[in-house]
């Protein structure tokens, strides 16, 4: 069974949004609860897809708001989903022009707390 984690910045965006987007909000945590119920019946996270769902890099997998509704703001929620711990990150969420900072962030996040393998060097 996978659980939920968040971040701080998570929380402090979550609130902008609850007072300013809020249907936007709403939609991405309904995908996001959709995202969760695919983790908890796929054998890899990674192979888990869906037309709510983008592939961003190191592993950071955005949901976004569509089937909320029509003229909703264009909503990102960034995740990262850690297979060993069945632990998914909730990192921040934006709008379409914070896009390329919040994909930043959110890859800057998982290299902090998930750095890659140090290569072995070839004899």
């Amino acid at each position: 069974m996978w659980h939920i984690e968040t971040t701080t910045q998570w929380e402090r965006d979550s609130k902008h949004y609850q007072k300013k987007h809020s249907a936007e909000l709403a939609a991405v945590l309904r995908n996001l609860d959709r995202y969760l119920s695919l983790l908890n019946t796929a054998k890899n996270p990674k192979a888990v897809q869906a037309g709510f769902l983008h592939h961003e890099p190191a592993g950071v997998v955005a949901v976004d708001q569509k089937g909320g509704g029509g003229n909703l703001q264009e909503t990102r929620l960034y995740t990262y989903a850690d297979a060993a711990g069945k632990l998914l990150y909730i990192i921040t969420i934006g709008n379409k022009n914070e896009q390329p900072a919040d994909i930043e962030f959110a890859k800057d996040f998982v290299h902090t707390y998930f750095p890659p393998p140090a290569s072995t060097p070839q004899s």
